[in-house]
């Protein structure tokens, strides 16, 4: 039996959009589009590999068309990692699912014990976990700030419930909660408590 394939254009390999490059599910972790002088424009992105964890860069003209990957969310609950794989159990059917860390990469810094997460299956291959873009944090260890300094744009290191050191303005405190940008990692806001 054929199987119809759909292809997106070039164009609209977004961040954080799937497709398929030499039949390898990849997702687009930067996008760029150069309009060339008296030519076409081109599209070059940065993708990960779902499969093994690797970066490549690929560029293609704008007219372009990839094939399209057809991907499901399921919401499972993270379990735990053993410095290889992540693991995630389904609540309904206790099935068990992991995934190469190389292939999260430092999203796996954003997702806590315990924590409901959505994983990006293609077929019944568990590919990616989806983060949102901001999480709330707990700041563990940060020096005080200097009472009277409240000179705008000064920031000092703190440290984060999940290891992640991050620049924080100096009136956060040790044990305040933060937003996070868990696509720089780099800090948003203080957290309405």
């Amino acid at each position: 039996m054929l199987e119809l394939v759909n292809m997106i254009e070039a164009s609209v390999l977004k961040n954080g959009i799937t497709f398929l490059s030499y039949g390898k599910p990849h997702k687009v972790i930067k996008y760029s589009h150069i309009k060339m002088g008296r030519g076409g424009a081109i599209v070059r992105v940065t993708a990960r590999n779902l499969e093994t964890g690797g970066v490549v860069t690929k560029t293609y003209s704008s007219n372009v068309k990839v094939e399209d990957i057809v991907t499901e969310k399921r919401k499972l609950k993270f379990l735990y990692s053993d410095g290889e794989n992540a693991y995630f159990i389904d609540p309904k059917t206790f099935e068990q699912t992991s995934i190469l860390l190389g292939v999260l990469g430092d999203d796996i810094n954003f997702i806590k014990g315990d924590a409901d997460v959505d994983v990006l299956f293609w077929g019944d291959k568990p590919l990616l976990a989806d983060i949102p873009p901001k999480v709330v944090l707990k700041v563990i260890d940060t020096p005080p700030g200097v009472k009277g300094n409240s000179a705008s744009n000064v920031y000092k290191d703190a440290t984060l419930e999940n290891g992640l050191k991050v620049k924080v303005p100096l009136f956060i405190n040790q044990n305040d909660k933060v937003k996070v940008d868990t696509r720089t990692g780099e800090y948003i806001e203080r957290a309405k408590e």
